[in-house]
């Protein structure tokens, strides 16, 4: 009777515990640890991590703290249906930060049916137009704006009077062919010559066979549109054919970690940050140097910081209207106007026809070993480049 008695008096406080565990906002996130895009993708989600933590430790979201679900799908698109699936019918999320194209694509429709909003780490140009994609939201210059800027700077700079010959290389998945299209339309109509195209696969150990065939064709510029192993992998074999083609990509095509892979080879490559380096005097880097110890970030880890960051914004607004719901998530996410990320990014801001964040890329170029920011383009928001 007694164990009875004291069964019914551990159920009662369990009960009584609920509420306060229901307190808390549940994120579910899919993160690539250890898959194909593993050496871009953990530092990304360390940057997540390290923001909830750092939300957490400062009172929450109006007093409630995030549990996030942190999961590995390892790239594997099975892996990340089953999860997702995990979040929303056992975990009851609210909402989801993702990663890559591959993912983020299969679950575009499925998201917009259950009212999930999911920011990611996938940029490409069609998941920023709301009319396909409503809760689909990032936090970086999308694939074909990143692209469309680097040509631009390329071509403000071209100083002969013949066109500037430029190739492309880039994986044959989601996200390595997104903005290749958009790309190839507007260097066109920057007066460039397209020369070639050439797939490297993510994992690639060798890109001889590729860049030969580039080499025959000569470009003078060739956009990578890869993560940064198969980047160095490119970078490498061209030095060894003794390439003159000068190299410029994406923002996973390179980081900080860089020169150790490319051993020298990344000298004058020029990447799309789209975000502040580690060190850079910016109000939000403060609070970054604090929560690190001082150690030092890579790029991709500020970029998951400003995605938890912003969404943690849009919490505390749905919250505060008592609207923490999906559709109330989305709701405010598209009234967000240039919200300051303490200067990690440009101002991001949302509309309910355009879910672009904005329109300014970072560009940066590896020097001496360093990578070294080199100049901000700013494009306009056309509207016939929504989702393109």
């Amino acid at each position: 009777m007694k164990r009875f008695t004291a069964s019914i008096a551990l159920a009662a406080m369990a009960l009584l515990a609920g509420p306060l565990s229901a307190q808390d906002i549940v994120i579910g996130n899919l993160a690539d640890i250890t898959g194909g895009t593993g050496d871009v993708g953990k530092p990304y989600a360390d940057g997540i991590k390290a923001y909830t933590d750092y939300i957490n430790s400062a009172g929450g979201i109006n007093g409630k703290k995030i549990k996030l679900l942190q999961q590995d799908y390892a790239y594997k698109i099975p892996e990340a249906l089953a999860l997702y699936k995990k979040f929303k019918d056992q975990d009851k999320v609210v909402a989801i930060q993702g990663w890559g194209s591959g993912d983020t694509e299969a679950l575009k429709e499925q998201v917009a049916k259950d009212q999930i909003p999911y920011w990611s780490a996938s940029y490409s140009a069609h998941l920023t137009d709301p009319t396909k994609s409503p809760y689909n939201f990032f936090c970086a210059p999308d694939y074909s704006t990143a692209l469309r800027a680097g040509l631009k700077y390329i071509k403000d700079n071209w100083k002969e009077k013949r066109k500037p010959k430029v190739a492309f290389i880039y994986p044959d998945v989601g996200y390595g062919k997104a903005p290749i299209p958009g790309g190839k339309a507007y260097a066109t109509e920057l007066g460039f010559e397209i020369v070639g195209e050439e797939n490297v696969d993510l994992k690639a150990l060798e890109a001889t066979t590729q860049l030969l065939n580039i080499k025959k064709k000569a470009p003078d510029f060739a956009w990578i549109g890869g993560t940064k192993v198969s980047t160095s992998v490119i970078l490498k074999d061209a030095k060894k054919l003794g390439l003159t083609t000068k190299f410029f990509g994406n923002i996973w095509s390179a980081d900080e970690g860089m020169p150790k892979l490319a051993a020298g080879a990344e000298e004058g490559y020029m990447v799309v940050i789209g975000a502040a380096l580690y060190g850079d005097k910016v109000p939000g880097m403060k609070t970054i140097e604090k929560v690190t110890g001082g150690q030092p970030q890579v790029s991709h880890w500020i970029r998951g910081w400003v995605s938890m960051m912003t969404m943690c914004e849009v919490l505390k607004i749905a919250d505060k209207n008592k609207e923490l719901t999906g559709p109330g998530i989305r709701k405010y996410a598209e009234q967000l106007k240039n919200f300051d990320t303490q200067g990690l990014t440009a101002p991001i801001t949302y509309s309910s026809t355009d879910h672009r964040p904005f329109m300014s890329v970072i560009l940066a170029q590896f020097v001496g070993g360093k990578m070294v920011k080199k100049a901000t383009i700013e494009l306009p928001r056309k509207q016939e480049w929504l989702g393109l």
